[in-house]
């Protein structure tokens, strides 16, 4: 078996920020009615992505609350720019959270203050003189919570061989398609059984997936076709065999006997705890898409295929975002 460098705190240059709690209903249903209806009423006529629009709600639903728990849960048109930098010294300070986060918060409350000075202030005399409270306000310095460090193929094979030892085929199965075929995690779990009974050509080395909903707005985003390797479907075809049910998609998971397509918590979960471990240091989810790219060019693959029918990426500039390769052996040239 592979033997791997010990790296547990190496990749680390942050704490992990504190988890808000989630907004219950109970919550949600102290927050004064003003904020509630305007929320609700913006989601509503938003074009958003699902994921969009779920993230978006859960960040206005937890400004609300603190806006209910910390400020006497004045009403929105009375909110300034002060009560606002509050908000934001609370996620960065007493909650550690990344700028990615903060500015994602801030860019939710930014649109829905958009949406009332746009549209609400025309018949609402409590809204008639709003402003955004978020424009002018300072930049949010960018900040790196963990260092990108590559999966190697080395890397790659000893989790395989780890997890066939622990006949975990359902995360073999998970593993192989982010490591080899480059989905995202929302888009890998899209994928359907299907796929296994695809008649391959002769001389080819992968078969192609039907329609895939990638990153985009509106609900149906960006439409994509993954190319699947040959060596990845003997281990889609045995967890399909030994889930024991049959189901439209690939990737499911069964609690308390119901059976359903896997969530995007479960890959978070999975690397969190399952495959950090193996390899003694931290992976997260959104690495594999990295570690993809970087091993085809590693392998030699030309950056402007892998950027067009792998990273399906429009410029091989966004591509280059996602090589994670050294070139150690370029650079010993340069003043050899």
């Amino acid at each position: 078996m592979l033997l791997v460098k010990k790296k547990i705190n190496k990749n680390i240059l942050r704490e992990p920020a504190k988890k808000l709690p989630e907004v219950t209903e109970e919550m949600w249903l102290k927050v004064n009615e003003d904020y509630r209806s305007l929320v609700e009423e913006y989601i509503s006529t938003q074009s958003l992505s699902p994921d969009s629009k779920k993230q978006y709600t859960s960040c206005l639903k937890q400004f609300g609350w603190y806006i209910c728990n910390s400020m006497q849960n004045k009403p929105f048109y009375k909110l300034t720019k002060r009560d606002y930098l509050r908000y934001l010294s609370f996620i960065r300070d007493n909650r550690k959270m990344s700028s990615s986060a903060i500015s994602l918060r801030k860019a939710s409350v930014s649109s829905l203050c958009n949406y009332i000075e746009n549209i609400v202030a025309e018949d609402d005399e409590n809204y008639r003189t709003f402003r955004n409270f978020t424009r002018g306000l300072p930049a949010i310095p960018k900040n790196r919570v963990y260092e990108k460090v590559k999966v190697t193929k080395d890397e790659y094979d000893l989790m395989m061989s780890v997890l066939e030892d622990d006949e975990n085929y359902l995360g073999m199965a998970w593993l192989a398609t982010a490591f080899r075929v480059g989905a995202r995690r929302s888009e890998i779990i899209q994928f359907k059984t299907e796929i296994l009974d695809y008649e391959v050509p002769e001389g080819q080395t992968y078969v192609v997936t039907h329609n895939v909903r990638g990153k985009g707005r509106g609900d149906d985003g960006k439409i994509l076709q993954y190319m699947v390797p040959l060596d990845v479907l003997p281990h889609l075809k045995k967890w399909i065999e030994v889930r024991g049910y049959e189901h439209e998609h690939i990737f499911t998971t069964k609690y308390n006997g119901q059976i359903d397509k896997m969530s995007q918590t479960w890959a978070d979960d999975f690397c969190a705890n399952t495959l950090s471990d193996i390899l003694e240091r931290r992976i997260n989810v959104h690495i594999f898409k990295n570690s993809c790219i970087t091993h085809l060019l590693e392998s030699g693959v030309d950056i402007n295929l892998v950027s067009k029918y792998v990273a399906h990426h429009e410029n091989i500039s966004t591509t280059q975002i996602y090589d994670l390769r050294d070139f150690e052996e370029e650079k010993n040239q340069i003043f050899g």
